[in-house]
Parts: C-alpha cells; structure tokens; sequence
C-alpha cells in the first residue's frame, strides 16, 4: 500500500483539493421546503486556510456537512481533489471521509476509557495499514501537536486544551488532504484558544489545507481567508490583511493559573 506523506515534509500536489459548483440543498421540513444553500460556487486551494462565518440558518452548517462528505447537495458539483463525489453513496462517501478528509469538532469526541495514544489510532482502524504502522502514525501526530509525552494519559487526566490537540491528532493520523474545524476552540478558554490556532497555523504551514467554521471574528482573523455565508449565499469572500500569527499573540498574554 502506497505511503502517504507526512505533514512535517512540505507536499507539492495539484493547486486544487476542492471546487464546488452552483451547489444548491433542500430541505423538506413537513409542507415546507427550506432552500438552504442558493448556487454556491467555490474553489480552495491546496495549501489555504479559509474561516467561514454566518449566523445561524445562513448555510455555512450546510455547506461544512457537504465538503466532509456527510451530506449530499440537491444540485451541483463537488470535486475533492480532481473527483466528483456529487453522485457517490454513503459507502463511497464514507471511503472519501476517512481517506482524505479529517474531522475536528467543538466537543472533543474522545473515547474516556481510551489513551490518547489509542484515541488517535482509532481511524486507522478502518485502512489497510498494519499495527506497527498504525502506533507510528498515532504517536507521530501526537509529536505534531505536542503531546509525544501525553501518549499514555486518558482524557481524565488532560486539560480541555491538551484534549482538543488528541483530536487533532486522530484527525490527521490518516494524512488527510484536507482538515475540516467546526468550532474548534469553542469550548476553550481565550489563551487555549490562541494555542489551538498556533497549531493550525503550523500544520497549514507544512501544507496541510484547512477549512474552520466560527462564530468569532477575533478567530477567523488567524486563517488566511474569510467567507461569510447568509441566506444560502456567499455573501463576502475576502482574504486576511495583517493576519496575526498565534506564536507572537501568545507572548502577549497572561498565563493562566490553576
């Protein structure tokens, strides 16, 4: 089985990991019918880090469950990395999301009675890669994230921070070609927050593309692009002026007390 690159080795891969055409969704809510995504059209490039906004109902939830293949559009075209996944069934789409896309969410999604070392090892376990590689994969993206030596602890015993990085790290173990955050730092507090950010800003600098949902302008300022999704549409796609990096924000602040 041919070996994926690792995300501390910078990939040259085709520009393109996703474009999305004239994409619309309904929903059927009793006699009523919701239109929620309106002919959206979007191309990302490998290597980028878009944010994107909206208030409830706008669409972006829609749209996120769409790119991780966990839903499918009504009409439109989606390509991940060059192919048409619009007409693939749950078995394929359940393929393409293990393979190429990792998922990091608000709530952490650990398993309690589980290291983090075996926490991270758990999508592997639906590949073709043997044991001893599955354990080197895990423990090398704990390394990314800073957690080589937290392998052996249990979520019980790690901060909200520490256990966000975990997720993290089972959401790149299988080399994806792109990350998807749904709020990642909504649980956290403000300097964790910054510390996950510096993460991400990290990976993406290695190559690794990264789409982040937020509800928090002060968060979508550390990617490198801001969408903002409303009524179905996008409204606004700009890219970040002045972006802050999480390394130096850090120095700024206090560091918190137990």
């Amino acid at each position: 089985m041919e070996s994926k690159p690792a995300f501390n080795q910078i990939q040259e891969m085709p520009a393109a990991v996703l474009r999305v055409e004239d994409l619309h969704k309904y929903y059927e809510l009793g006699e009523t019918r919701v239109h929620a995504l309106r002919g959206v059209s979007l191309g990302i490039e490998r290597g980028e880090f878009v944010a994107i906004m909206g208030a409830s109902g706008s669409g972006k939830s829609t749209f996120m469950n769409i790119l991780g293949c966990l839903d499918r559009a009504s009409a439109g075209r989606y390509f991940l990395e060059g192919i048409d996944v619009s007409q693939h069934d749950k078995k394929a789409l359940a393929l393409i999301r293990n393979q190429k896309i990792g998922f990091v969410f608000q709530g952490f999604n650990l398993l309690a009675r589980t290291t983090a070392l075996e926490n991270t090892e758990l999508p592997t376990l639906y590949t073709k890669i043997d044991n001893l590689e599955r354990k080197k994969r895990a423990s090398e993206a704990l390394a990314l994230v800073g957690l080589a030596d937290r392998a052996q602890h249990y979520p019980s015993q790690m901060s909200g921070g520490q256990q966000q990085r975990v997720a993290i790290a089972r959401a790149l173990v299988n080399r994806p070609s792109i990350l998807l955050a749904d709020e990642p730092t909504g649980n956290l507090d403000s300097r964790t927050s910054v510390e996950i950010l510096q993460i991400l800003q990290d990976l993406n600098d290695k190559g690794l593309t990264i789409v982040l949902v937020t509800h928090e302008h002060d968060i979508a300022e550390f990617a490198k692009r801001v969408l903002v999704f409303r009524d179905g549409k996008i409204r606004k796609d700009d890219p970040v002026r002045d972006r802050p990096r999480a390394a130096e924000v850090l120095k700024a602040l206090p560091t918190l007390e137990d």
